[in-house]
């Protein structure tokens, strides 16, 4: 039940943050070195908050965000060679320079914790937020006047920020478990029949919908489990793909810990700040959507929401910078995410082969920067691209409409008074339904099958 009653007397802080996972505690570390009197609450005990499952998280984020890169039992396995293959194979590409090891969540959260409590920030679980009145937070604890709040709560959070309700064809349902390697002979054989080195992250692509991926890994006595595919368009969830490969597999034993959650993967949100309130993580649809990561997008969101403010900017202007920088790359992403689910495995093995998906672009992807190439490479990818019929065109429609999307973000108006006939061509653009402005919702029941 909410306590907070009118004329109860409110705490006050510069930064109220509404969610202690990654993109949270990211902001709460940053502001709090900055100086800014934060406050950090969590609906779940402090234990328990964030993703408790293993992510992929590029190193360079840690070094943005002025931390040590993981060690010990936060790194799960190095940036180990990543084979990603056209369905169940044997077509595929070898990633083997990447920089992007797996990392235990559970332990990053509570190293971020650590991080921002011990430069000065206040972080409290248990605690229900209800919304915002008179620049009030509304909680279940006591009421907080902040001079900004941050919604960093998640998809199926406190909703502090109008938005409109992502379609469900724009989830993708994620599931990750890591297990008991019961059987490491077995495995080894496993790993063998993909004529790849024991233990290396093995990527099946298009196994149940173009959008969709099986990614099996092994260390430490352990296998790590990761998948995801858009139940909307007729496919079985991440989590029951999981289910399914598990009871193919005799060699995986018992469950040691894992997660599943539903995730945006469309474009950032059209307004992230109402002036007072900002939205980070999927709580902004901030998501690199063609493979649904977001731990490096939020926290370099929070990152240099805090520079701005700190340098005196506002909510608004930070968020003009965001969009006209990151938000489009997001949003490119998105366009790309859209013609990857119309794929089927046997098209993913002729871009493999056509060399149009090759290790620079898969790698590029990874590491969630746009993919380049050399200038004597540009002739034999136009040959390719025309050379595959009517999968090269849509490739091709695909990227200019990318280009597109690119060009519109980076004209995002500096007058917020603008911004609404600029989303209406976003909508246009992404050929979304034009709706009325959204009004601020309650908060809703997470869609999440398991915490």
């Amino acid at each position: 039940m909410i306590l907070y009653a009118r004329g109860m007397n409110a705490r006050s802080v510069d930064l109220a943050i509404v969610g202690a996972g990654t993109a949270g505690l990211a902001t709460a570390l940053c502001a709090a070195r900055a100086g800014l009197g934060t406050l950090v609450l969590d609906r779940r005990p402090l234990s328990e908050t964030g993703a408790r499952w293993v992510n992929a998280v590029q190193t360079a984020a840690f070094e943005r965000l002025g931390i040590a890169p993981p060690s010990g039992p936060e790194r799960v396995s190095d940036a180990v060679p990543f084979y990603m293959f056209a369905g169940r194979g044997p077509t595929r590409v070898v990633i083997t320079d990447h920089d992007v090891p797996e990392v235990d969540m559970r332990h990053l959260v509570a190293r971020l914790q650590e991080r921002a409590r011990a430069a000065g920030a206040t972080l409290e679980g248990d605690v229900r937020v209800a919304g915002v009145e008179d620049g009030v937070l509304r909680t279940s604890a006591d009421p907080v006047r902040a001079r900004w709040i941050v919604d960093a709560s998640g998809l199926a959070g406190a909703r502090l920020l109008a938005r409109p309700a992502v379609h469900a064809g724009d989830l993708c349902a994620a599931a990750q478990t890591v297990r008991v390697l019961r059987d490491e002979r077995a495995a080894r054989a496993f790993w063998a029949r993909h004529d790849a080195e024991f233990g290396r992250n093995l990527c099946f692509t298009g196994i149940a919908g173009g959008y969709s991926i099986l990614n099996v890994s092994a260390h430490g006595g352990h296998v790590g489990i990761l998948s995801g595919s858009i139940p909307a368009d007729g496919y079985p969830s991440g989590e029951a793909l999981v289910r399914r490969f598990v009871a193919e597999q005799p060699w995986i034993g018992d469950e040691v810990f894992g997660g599943s959650r539903a995730i945006p993967v469309r474009r950032p949100l059209d307004r992230l700040t109402d002036g007072q309130v900002i939205a980070l993580g999927d709580a902004g649809l901030q998501v690199y959507a063609s493979h649904g990561s977001g731990i490096a997008v939020g926290m370099d969101a929070g990152r240099t929401l805090v520079d701005a403010l700190v340098a005196g900017r506002s909510p608004y202007a930070w968020s003009v910078e965001w969009q006209r920088s990151e938000g489009a790359a997001l949003a490119a992403n998105e366009v790309f995410r859209r013609f990857t689910q119309t794929l089927s495995p046997a098209e993913v093995e002729t871009l493999m082969v056509r060399g149009l998906m090759d290790a620079r672009t898969a790698r590029a992807g990874k590491e969630q920067v746009p993919p380049s190439f050399e200038l004597a490479e540009v002739p034999g990818k136009v040959a390719a691209l025309l050379g595959s019929g009517s999968l090269g065109a849509r490739l091709a429609r695909t990227m200019t409409t990318m280009a597109a999307a690119t060009a519109l973000y980076r004209r995002y108006p500096a007058d917020p008074r603008r911004v609404d006939g600029w989303a209406r061509a976003a909508a246009l653009l992404f050929r979304e339904p034009l709706t009325r402005r959204p009004t601020p919702s309650a908060p809703v029941a997470t869609p999440t099958a398991r915490p």
